[in-house]
């Protein structure tokens, strides 16, 4: 092994160990509360604690957004480690388009053709849509809040740290240096240590105003942070936007994919009504002309599904404290053998009030009928009947 001796400075090794052999000592006394210290003044103080809470909350604030842009901790470290190697990061699908794929893939299985197959499909490609915008999100995201805010941590916050200690040891300098002139005997070593002493208090003085200066910087960058805020709001604010408009199209397509049959709710499931049982009845021609459909008749037995003899006529149902006749304005397409019907039903409010429906019973039939194909009949149709 070959040594430069050339380069090698003997005195200014030793005189290096002898300072830090100072400081330690004078580190130790003033935990020991044996020595004075110098402390900083007020506006220094105060800085160096608005520092330390900017470090503070921005690594949090920088560690909680990455965790909701990539909340899988492994691809997070992943992501770390390609970005230190510089290399760039691995593409891996997100949760959404695995489920995109795999209802892609049974809606084929299941058949094209089918509905269900169809909206798997349909559901599949949108879910696609929302996966890349999410992919976009999180890069965007990135480039405008936490890459900043990351960079001024290992930059700006560093340098700060650095500066902080290397003041902190020109002030243990200083303080040795006081507590040397203290403890000098004689003249000559009083001498040497008051000239040691200024020389500290220089650098101190100098190294307190180069950290002072780049504390109060904080504020520049604050505002900086504050326009990477805004950034990323505007990032969320297209990405949701973005989100609405694929399911909006989502929803409108699935809607025309529906059957065009009105159904009806009977006893807690939804039917699709059969071919139209139109009826019977309309009324004087100057007024409107109303089909009546017909409900069914209180014999009818739902429960096993079988014809039994009826009566004609209507009969009165008490259902609550509110109840109404009605007549159905239109020809209602219901579930079930129509070889027992009337033309009477007995309507309430459902409960919450729905807008659209009315909870209609007949016997031992119940269900919600749309408001559009009822009308209420008033106290003198009610007579009639």
């Amino acid at each position: 092994m070959n040594i430069n001796l050339s380069n090698f400075n003997m005195k200014s090794l030793v005189k290096e160990a002898g300072s830090t052999i100072s400081r330690v000592v004078q580190l130790t006394e003033e935990k020991l509360g044996t020595t004075e210290r110098t402390e900083y003044d007020i506006h220094f103080q105060n800085l160096a604690e608005r520092a330390d809470v900017t470090k503070s909350w921005t690594e949090k604030i920088v560690r909680d957004a990455e965790s909701v842009l990539i909340p899988n901790p492994q691809n997070r470290v992943e992501d770390y480690i390609f970005e230190k190697i510089e290399k760039s990061k691995p593409k891996r699908l997100s949760n959404l388009e695995h489920l995109a794929l795999d209802m892609i893939e049974a809606g084929g299985d299941f058949g094209q053709d089918m509905p269900y197959g169809q909206a798997l499909i349909k559901v599949g490609q949108a879910e696609q849509k929302l996966g890349q915008c999410e992919h976009d999100f999180i890069a965007t995201s990135g480039i405008c809040f936490t890459q900043p805010l990351r960079k001024f941590l290992e930059g700006e916050m560093k340098t700060i740290s650095k500066e902080r200690g290397l003041l902190e040891t020109k002030r243990l300098d200083l303080d040795a240096c006081k507590n040397r002139v203290k403890k000098a005997r004689s003249m000559l070593g009083q001498q040497s240590a008051e000239r040691d002493l200024r020389v500290a208090q220089a650098e101190f003085d100098r190294q307190s105003e180069i950290t002072k200066l780049l504390l109060d910087g904080i504020s520049t960058s604050q505002a900086s942070h504050l326009r990477h805020l805004h950034a990323f709001i505007q990032t969320q604010v297209r990405y949701y936007k973005q989100c609405g408009d694929v399911m909006d199209q989502l929803q409108r397509e699935l809607a025309k994919m529906q059957p065009a049959k009105p159904r009806l709710r009977i006893n807690s499931e939804d039917v699709d009504g059969p071919p139209s049982i139109a009826s019977a009845h309309s009324c004087d021609s100057d007024t409107s002309s109303i089909a009546l459909a017909k409900a069914i008749d209180s014999d009818f037995d739902y429960d096993n599904g079988q014809d039994i003899d009826i009566e004609s006529g209507f009969k009165s149902i008490d259902i609550g404290p509110v109840k109404a006749l009605t007549h159905l304005l239109e020809d209602f397409e219901i579930e079930f053998d129509t070889s027992a019907i009337s033309t009477v039903i007995f309507v309430t409010e459902c409960s919450p009030v729905n807008e659209d429906y009315m909870y209609g019973k007949q016997g031992l039939m119940k269900g919600l009928v749309p408001r559009a194909f009822v009308e209420m009949l008033d106290e003198e149709q009610k007579v009639d009947f």
